[in-house]
C-alpha cells in the first residue's frame, strides 16, 4: 500500500530520468552492438546496416582464424596476463598493506616518492635503456617486469587497507602470537576479496591490453601479443591492396579488410567479455571502499 501519494512533478520526474537513462544507454551500447553485426556482414552492406545483419558473411573471422600467428599471439596473450597479473599482486598487495601500518616508519614519504612518479617518469628512453641493460629485451620479462606495480593500484589497496582492517584485528592476533607476514597471508588477504578480484581486472585487462611495451621490446614474433599479431595481419591486407592492378580485385579486398577490422575487434575484446561478469560483483565494491579516503 503506498503511504504517499505521488505528485504530478515526481511522475514526470521519473520519466525525464528514464527518458535520460534509455538514452544514454543506446549511445553506449549501439556502438558496440554495431561492430558485433559489422562483422558478420557483407562488405557491400555495411553502410546500410543498422540493426541487424544486411548480408551474413563470416568471411572475415575465416581470414582471420586461416592466420596461424593469431593462436601464437592468443598463447602469449594469455602467459602475459596470468603471469604478469600474478607478479603484479604478488608485489602491490604487501607493498600497499605494508604502507597502510601506521608504525611503519617513513610511509608518508615513501607514499609521496610513489606519487610522484605518476606525474612525472624518466621517459621512453632512459626507460628502455634500462630494460635493455638487465637484459630483458626480446624477452617474456620485458613484458611483465616494467610495469609490476601501478602507483594507482597501489593508493587504492593501500586506501582498501586502512579502511577495512582495523587495528584492533591486528593488535587481537599479536596477542595470540601471530606475526606479521602470518596475519597478512591468514587474516588480510581473506578480508580483500573485492581488492584482489578488482586488481585482478585492472592488471588483467592492461596486460591484455598491452601493445606499446611489445611493440618497443620486442623483436622475435614468436613472442608476440594477440594486439601486435592482429595489427599484423590488417598491414598484410593492406600491403596486399596496395599491391593490386585490378580495380574489383582491389574493390573485394577492400572490402575483406573492413571486415577483418571489425571482427579482429570482436577477437581481441572476447576473453575480458567472458572475464567481466564473474568479476562485476566486486568491481564497484573494491573502488568505491578504496576510495572512501586519501
Amino acid at each position: 500500500m503506498t503511504l504517499f501519494k505521488r505528485s504530478q512533478a515526481d511522475i514526470w520526474f521519473d520519466r525525464i530520468n528514464l527518458l535520460v537513462i534509455f538514452t544514454g544507454l543506446i549511445i553506449i551500447i549501439y556502438p558496440l552492438y554495431f561492430v558485433v553485426i559489422a562483422s558478420v556482414t557483407d562488405p557491400g552492406a555495411v553502410q546500410t546496416t543498422l540493426l541487424w545483419p544486411e548480408k551474413f558473411s563470416l568471411d572475415g573471422y575465416k581470414k582471420i582464424l586461416e592466420s596461424e600467428n593469431l593462436w601464437i599471439g592468443y598463447k602469449n596473450s594469455f602467459i602475459y596476463a596470468i603471469l604478469g597479473t600474478v607478479i603484479n599482486l604478488g608485489l602491490t598487495l604487501p607493498a600497499a598493506y605494508a604502507l597502510s601500518r601506521k608504525d611503519m616508519p617513513g610511509r608518508n614519504t615513501i607514499m609521496l616518492i610513489i606519487t610522484f612518479t605518476m606525474f612525472f617518469s624518466g621517459g621512453l628512453i632512459p626507460t628502455y635503456l634500462t630494460v635493455k641493460e638487465l637484459g630483458m629485451l626480446d624477452s617474456v620479462w620485458a613484458m611483465v617486469i616494467p610495469n609490476a606495480v601501478g602507483a594507482w593500484n597501489l593508493i587504492i589497496a593501500r586506501t582498501f587497507f586502512q579502511s577495512t582492517i582495523p587495528d584492533e584485528l591486528l593488535e587481537a592476533a599479536k596477542m595470540d602470537g601471530c606475526s606479521d607476514a602470518m596475519f597478512f597471508w591468514r587474516m588480510v588477504l581473506p578480508l580483500s576479496q573485492a581488492l584482489i578480484a578488482i586488481m585482478i581486472l585492472f592488471y588483467g585487462v592492461a596486460h591484455w591490453n598491452s601493445y606499446f611495451n611489445a611493440l618497443i621490446y620486442l623483436r622475435d614474433q614468436e613472442l608476440y601479443p594477440l594486439q601486435l599479431v592482429l595489427r599484423s595481419i590488417l598491414i598484410e591486407n593492406q600491403i596486399q591492396n596496395d599491391m593490386m592492378t585490378d580495380l574489383s580485385s582491389m574493390g573485394d579486398q577492400l572490402r575483406a579488410a573492413e571486415l577483418i577490422k571489425y571482427g579482429m575487434i570482436i577477437i581481441a575484446a572476447l576473453p575480458l567479455l567472458i572475464l567481466y561478469p564473474f568479476l562485476q560483483n566486486y568491481f564497484v565494491k573494491g573502488v568505491m571502499i578504496g576510495s572512501i579516503k586519501g
